[in-house]
């Protein structure tokens, strides 16, 4: 009997891929630990591994196909001795259903007796009589939890399906958050296109997720900020003289190997902006994980940096080269790219004076770093020139105040230009 081999979750919050890549070909011996093929989730493309061992009978998943559902046959393997006449008749077994969506509440007694005032927002449009919801298990889960009704709720998901980003803005009950007609979001989607020739690249799976987080980062999250001015002098004369007595290829420390000390040191002093708006309440982390913001060609990944507080600067040094280059060939795991609770965007190396960063959801804070670079200052009354570099610190309102964050920049600042404390 052909062994059916599914789609994998790869992440604990993974509903769905595109396989991108098949290793093997039908026909093809395979053996456990083989890698078969690669699937692309939202944050990197990674390998899949063979269990059982066989000829690949049939691909029933094509290479390029995407929005996967977890758990879904994507190939048959015919086990020692079977042709392909076994695979004639064969039917594969569906996946695994979610639970259903929950019933909204019936009203009480009392509730029913009440006279009916007219709603100030809208209902929406009742669904489709027998229509299908189509939502994540995680915002069902969710859903159930709060008491929100999915039939009144607009997915922001692949194909309108609902993820939990729409549940959590959501209100409780069968009311809905009012909406564009379909129509008009469409057209308010439809980019203005400009007059002559250009190329148009098809969004990835990353890219779309990245896209998604962006605007529900901006529209929910209640951004402040607050931009302070280092000096990196004694930043930049520990560095040259760590490196210089560095043995050869043992590590070479940048300007943002110590920003990332820095940052997690501080956050040890003033662990309130190590936090998270969890609705109900704020998670304040015991442990300093820093996600360090890293470009890729398909996009913006973040990869952590755990306990790094604990950890000296060569060692942050080098765990970020490592984390960095596996991070730019997607292959990165999902444990290495999920979690922390603090970001770190630099864009120094482009000559990028200050910018404000978006922050990363469920975290709190990211601090933007700016380019190190001589300006004219003011010491002790008279006109001095000194290595300078502007932070500016994105901050949640509903978890950090300003002044919990004006601590925050004012321990990182003092971290910054005292950094023989970070050997202590």
């Amino acid at each position: 009997m052909p062994i059916e081999i599914l789609m994998p979750a790869l992440s604990p919050t993974m509903t769905e891929g595109t396989l991108a890549t098949w290793h093997k070909k039908e026909g093809d011996s395979v053996t456990s630990g083989d890698v078969i093929a690669e699937i692309e989730t939202d944050k990197a493309t990674m390998e899949v591994e063979a269990v059982e061992e066989g000829t690949l009978g049939k691909i029933l998943v094509p290479a390029g196909t995407e929005n996967v559902q977890v758990n879904s046959v994507i190939a048959l393997l015919l086990e020692e001795g079977e042709d392909k006449s076994a695979l004639a008749g064969f039917k594969t077994s569906a996946p695994k259903p979610s639970a259903p969506a929950p019933a909204p509440a019936a009203p009480s007694a009392q509730q029913s007796a009440a006279p009916i005032s007219t709603p100030t927002t809208a209902p929406a449009p009742a669904p489709v009589s027998g229509a299908r919801i189509i939502a994540s298990p995680l915002a069902k889960r969710i859903a159930a939890e709060r008491g929100v009704n999915l039939a009144s709720v607009q997915g922001s998901g692949p194909r309108g399906r609902i993820v939990k980003a729409d549940v959590v803005g959501a209100p409780a009950g069968g009311v809905a958050q009012t909406f564009a007609p379909a129509a008009t979001q469409a057209q308010a989607q439809t980019p203005v296109v400009a007059s002559g020739p250009g190329t148009d690249t098809p969004n990835s799976t990353m890219r779309k997720t990245i896209a998604r987080r962006l605007v529900e980062a901006k529209q929910n999250i209640p951004h402040f900020y607050l931009t302070i001015d280092c000096n990196i002098d004694n930043l930049l004369e520990m560095r040259k003289r760590l490196n210089d007595a560095a043995e050869k290829g043992e590590y070479k420390i940048s300007v943002n190997d110590i920003v990332i000390k820095a940052a997690a040191q501080a956050l040890r002093q003033v662990p309130g902006a190590n936090a998270s708006w969890m609705g109900d309440f704020i998670r304040v982390y015991e442990d300093v994980d820093i996600s360090v913001a890293v470009a890729t060609p398909g996009g913006l990944i973040t990869p952590v940096v755990r306990n790094a507080d604990k950890k000296g600067v060569a060692e942050v040094s080098n765990e970020v080269k490592e984390l960095a280059g596996r991070a730019r060939e997607g292959k990165l795991m999902p444990e290495e790219y999920t979690g922390g609770g603090f970001t770190i965007s630099n864009l120094g190396m482009y000559g990028i004076r200050e910018f404000s960063a978006i922050i990363n959801p469920p975290q709190s804070c990211i601090l933007a770093v700016g380019a190190g670079e001589p300006r004219p200052v003011v010491k002790n009354g008279a006109l001095a020139i000194a290595n300078m570099m502007t932070c500016t610190l994105s901050v949640d309102h509903r978890a950090v105040d300003g002044a919990l964050g004006a601590e925050y920049m004012a321990a990182f600042k003092k971290i910054i230009e005292e950094p023989m404390k970070l050997m202590l």
